[in-house]
């Protein structure tokens, strides 16, 4: 069965944390669109410099949760940083939650989820440095290689990502999760 899947992200985003989880999708013969506020092309981060710039294939505008079965948020420092703090980007993350599609985040990703509303009394992971922010904002972090809680992937670091994308396929194979709210 055919599925398609929004990543969402703009310049800045950890390289390795869009296009492993891109390719794997694609891999199941899925789409995987890159979703951006900006339109055009963005700049990746490849661990200590820039890297490559990908196509943006939606702009957040012309983008909706509807349209999709699953969204990504990959990490970075400076690609969560800007998402956070777009009122727009957080309703797209937001209408996953509420429709009950599977979302995963990665690394820095989940900063994203603590704007959104998303993390409270939910279990999950992330890169050590961002750890207090979500058990602040209410979550039940554990450092663990992949951490799943009805439909919510979480990951630590591009060294996770085997167990990640896998984890990531089987809650899209899964499907809704009608237990996931905000």
């Amino acid at each position: 069965m055919s599925k398609k899947i929004a990543i969402l992200v703009t310049h800045g985003f950890e390289e390795s944390e869009l296009k492993s989880p891109k390719e794997h999708l694609e891999n199941q013969g899925w789409t995987a669109h890159i979703v951006s506020p900006e339109s055009g092309s963005i700049k990746a981060w490849a661990e200590k410099d820039w890297g490559k710039e990908y196509p943006v294939d939606k702009t957040l505008s012309e983008a909706s949760a509807a349209d999709y079965d699953a969204l990504v948020l990959p990490g970075g420092v400076i690609n969560p940083d800007q998402l956070r703090t777009n009122e727009d980007a957080l309703s797209f993350v937001k209408d996953f939650f509420n429709q009950h599609k599977p979302v995963a985040a990665i690394c820095h990703g989940p900063q994203v989820l603590i704007n959104a509303g998303a993390v409270k009394g939910r279990n999950l992971t992330s890169v050590k440095a961002i750890s207090q922010d979500l058990k602040n904002a209410g979550a039940d972090w554990e450092d663990s290689e992949v951490v799943v809680d009805n439909g919510l992937v979480t990951s630590r670091t591009p060294e996770d990502l085997p167990a990640f994308n896998a984890k990531l396929v089987e809650e899209i194979k899964e499907g809704k999760h009608h237990e996931q709210t905000l």
